[in-house]
């Protein structure tokens, strides 16, 4: 864990977010909602909570990141690129050949990414896999998993949480961005998920509902269940926007996976800058 303030945290999540827009613009292509929507939970782990050493992204004592929602991958580059697992550089290769920031993450080709991802629903298997794997081996490390609401919808999902609960995995916790918007609709429309956190509460998880915005109350959370070891998974439900920090990209379906014009591209930056209200 890093000492770090919330005040501090706060401006990483602007950094993060004007970075993930850039390489979404400068791509023509990527996933703006979203990422903006995960910003501050990716912000908070990779600056203050997860055990990483960007020199050693192999480290075997490491917190383990899996971002099951794979295609908002531009914010977890960002966090990357300012935490030194990749040059400055790649800022500007975002889905171009060769480039460590493929359109979903790739754990061959992009140092700090613990597992491939984008197949939605399959990434929970892998965060399970990860902390029985640590139990197995006597490590202390941590699993941390993002999950998309409309990704909550996958069968898989509800297997992968029915074996934590087995495994009594109290070294994972799940995040879920619930932003009740996906690429077709809300997720209402869609496929109700009814309450996501009585939902894995009924799994045998440890719940908690908060703001997914608001720095504090994320770091307080993370704070909290830091040292339970009572045999439960841990599931945080995170209230969020889809497109956060954007007037216009803000609860619009459309931004789900469309890259900004020039114009909107620099009003968002604009507005990011300006402080989230």
């Amino acid at each position: 864990m890093v000492n770090i303030s919330v005040e501090e945290l706060k401006q990483k999540a602007v950094e993060l977010r004007q970075t993930a827009l850039t390489m979404i613009y400068e791509a023509k292509s990527g996933h703006p909602g979203g990422s903006l929507s995960a910003a501050d939970i990716v912000t908070a782990l990779y600056f203050k909570e997860m055990n990483i050493d960007p020199s050693n992204p192999k480290w075997e004592d490491r917190d383990r990141f899996v971002l099951s929602k794979g295609h908002v991958c531009p914010i977890q580059y960002a966090a990357l690129l300012h935490r030194g697992f990749v040059p400055q550089e790649s800022i500007h290769t975002l889905r171009k050949y060769g480039s460590p920031f493929q359109g979903h993450p790739d754990m061959k080709k992009c140092p700090g990414i613990d597992i491939s991802t984008g197949s939605l629903g399959q990434g929970l298997s892998c965060a399970v896999g990860m902390a029985i794997a640590g139990k197995r081996d006597g490590k202390d490390y941590r699993v941390f998993a993002m999950l998309g609401d409309g990704e909550c919808q996958e069968g898989q999902i509800w297997e992968a949480a029915q074996t934590a609960n087995k495994y009594q995995l109290d070294n994972l916790i799940v995040f879920i961005d619930d932003n009740n918007l996906q690429i077709d609709g809300t997720c209402d429309e869609i496929m109700p998920n009814l309450d996501l956190e009585l939902k894995f509460k009924a799994f045998g998880f440890e719940t908690r509902r908060i703001d997914g915005h608001d720095m504090q109350q994320i770091v307080d959370t993370l704070d909290e269940i830091r040292e339970v070891k009572n045999g439960k998974p841990k599931c945080i439900v995170c209230n969020t926007v889809k497109g956060r920090g954007v007037s216009f990209m803000e609860n619009v379906c459309g931004w789900h996976g469309a890259a900004p014009k020039e114009a909107e591209y620099l009003q968002a930056l604009e507005e990011i800058a300006g402080g989230l209200k």
